[in-house]
């Protein structure tokens, strides 16, 4: 008995340490549940053959939906060692290497210019610093999506406000588009 009880509360301690340093990198782990998920790639109007990135990927879900709901090409970012795994599993599980490209490391020392849509959900504090490498990267046209929080430097675009979810399009040289919205 002592056995598991000592394995449990190793498994806890990684769990609340690996929690603890990823909300010190921008966000802790909080799932987003899976309606919410289909609503943001849906709110963007992600179309077959896009490349979705989604930054700190978390357990893979968004990348997963991406390429089999609407058959996307995602590329997930994630800087915690457990969820890397956890998403190289999913990914894995379900077949679709061919479609989903996973990246350990710090999403600040990533090319995004790739991406045709952006998924977030992450702290403000990190939307805050990330919005000048979005406008930097992403091409005109680009799309960024995030769960809760806001981009004040980039064109809000439409919401979501029963998944308090926020589209943003970028506009030519990087600017954002055209502020015909309001707010964020």
């Amino acid at each position: 008995m002592s056995i598991v009880l000592s394995t449990l509360f190793f498994l806890v301690m990684l769990f609340m340490m690996s929690t603890i340093w990823t909300n010190s990198r921008g966000a802790p782990w909080v799932p987003t549940p899976r309606e919410a998920v289909r609503r943001m790639l849906a709110l963007a109007e992600v179309r077959p053959g896009e490349v979705v990135y989604d930054l700190g990927c978390g357990d893979g879900r968004v990348l997963l939906t991406a390429a089999r709901r609407f058959g996307a090409r995602a590329v997930g970012i994630e800087i915690d060692v457990s969820r890397f795994l956890w998403s190289l599993a999913a990914v894995t599980a379900c077949g679709l290497w061919g479609r989903v490209r996973l990246v350990r490391g710090d999403l600040f020392r990533q090319d995004l210019s790739g991406a045709d849509v952006v998924v977030t959900y992450l702290l403000q504090d990190t939307n805050d610093r990330l919005q000048d490498k979005l406008l930097r990267e992403l091409r005109p046209g680009a799309r960024v999506v995030s769960n809760t929080f806001s981009f004040s430097a980039l064109s809000l675009a439409a919401v979501d406000e029963d998944y308090k979810l926020y589209l943003y399009r970028i506009g030519p040289a990087g600017r954002p588009a055209d502020r015909k919205a309001t707010g964020r």
